[in-house]
């Protein structure tokens, strides 16, 4: 059990963040993924936000996240989810590449704008 000697306002502003984040998923539930998905969600838009979408081959070589089989799965499933697209490139046909959804871009704009009001109340 966690008492007030424990908390720390930047502790408390992550629990609150949080709070909010699990609220916004439960409110859209097209969004509900469990946390191996949304670590994988994470690992692919990282890599596109760098400037280097992530192949499938290079997604399904994440093996702290699971076997290429699960990872492929989880791909799929956030392919229908709408929160990947997948796409070769020009004159390429052989690299499968993954990037994220506006659907995903819209989630995390929405999770950057709760951090920035966690952050608010933590300054005042």
């Amino acid at each position: 059990m966690m008492n007030d000697k424990n908390k720390t306002p930047l502790a408390e502003a992550y629990f609150r963040f949080l709070q909010l984040a699990k609220a916004f998923q439960s409110e859209n539930e097209s969004l509900a993924m469990d946390a191996n998905e949304r670590a994988l969600l994470d690992a692919v838009a990282l890599c596109w936000f760098e400037g280097h979408p992530m192949t499938v081959r290079e997604a399904i070589a994440l093996d702290h996240l699971g076997s290429p089989a699960t990872l492929h799965k989880r791909i799929t499933r956030l392919r229908q989810k709408d929160m990947l697209l997948a796409f070769n490139q020009e004159g390429d046909r052989r690299a499968k590449y993954l990037i994220p959804s506006e659907k995903t871009l819209a989630f995390f704009d929405h999770l950057g704008h709760n951090m920035q009001r966690v952050q608010a109340a933590v300054a005042h």
